[in-house]
């Protein structure tokens, strides 16, 4: 099945570390030919070099999924290099934890605008590019607290991955046929998004728990595999936890 991969055009949200780097490293490995976007240019032009090194293909461009154009420019990149794209991989995210009673606003604003916005965002502008071509692949970035509220302190973190999860089956039944959708469902996974709690007792409480995380590596394969199926084939939901996780 790994001729499923070869020479696809995936372009890739967030992709400056964690997730969004092993999956654009493991994807590239496969041959698959990778356009990263996130904020960071040092760590995307750094990421695109040690691809390119082993024989593999990539671009980035700077990106901020909270900005409607410039996620369309990071689409229209790709098509502009390369014609089509095969799969968007919505996967910036951010997790401020902290008690509602806090009424951290911004934190909450902040979450609403990346992690459904920039979903959303990502969809209008490759949705037409699917539709046209007949063919293409959503892969969302949800999280286990998208299936159960993950609290105490994170409500609104656990309400934003709650809407992926239902934009994401709502966008199964309106284009699927030839456009497919997956949303993958980690938990406690070794990346940047513990970094986002600001908090300091939640912040206690988020490194302990990550204690237990399993590598970005083993969600890049879960993608992998989601890619990797024939054309009739849309695996729609992929829910992974470290094995000691009870919740």
């Amino acid at each position: 099945m790994e001729n499923n991969i070869k020479n696809k055009i995936v372009v890739i949200t967030g992709a400056s570390s964690g997730l969004g780097e092993e999956t654009a490293k493991h994807l590239a490995e496969k041959g698959a030919i990778v356009v990263l976007g996130a904020r960071r240019s040092d760590k995307l032009e750094q990421i695109v070099n040690d691809i390119t090194a082993k024989g593999g293909k990539a671009l980035y461009q700077v990106t901020d999924v909270t900005q409607k154009e410039q996620v369309q420019g990071l689409v229209d990149i790709a098509v502009s290099a390369y014609g089509k794209i095969d799969v968007l991989i919505n996967n910036a995210g951010i997790m401020p934890i902290a008690p509602m009673a806090e009424v951290r606003t911004d934190e909450w604003d902040n979450m609403i605008d990346v992690n459904i916005k920039g979903v959303l965002y990502g969809i209008a502008a490759a949705l037409p590019i699917f539709q046209k071509q007949g063919s293409g692949h959503f892969i969302n970035l949800g999280s286990v607290a998208g299936i159960k509220v993950f609290s105490p302190g994170g409500t609104v973190y656990s309400g934003t991955k709650y809407a992926v999860r239902a934009i994401s089956d709502g966008l199964r039944h309106e284009v699927g046929r030839h456009i497919r959708t997956t949303i993958i469902e980690p938990g406690a996974v070794d990346s940047e998004l513990k970094l986002s709690t600001n908090h300091e007792e939640s912040s206690v409480g988020v490194n302990e728990f990550y204690k237990i995380a399993i590598p970005a590596a083993s969600v890049a394969r879960a993608i992998a595999f989601a890619i990797e199926q024939p054309a009739d084939v849309d695996i729609n939901e992929i829910v992974l936890r470290p094995a000691a996780q009870d919740f």
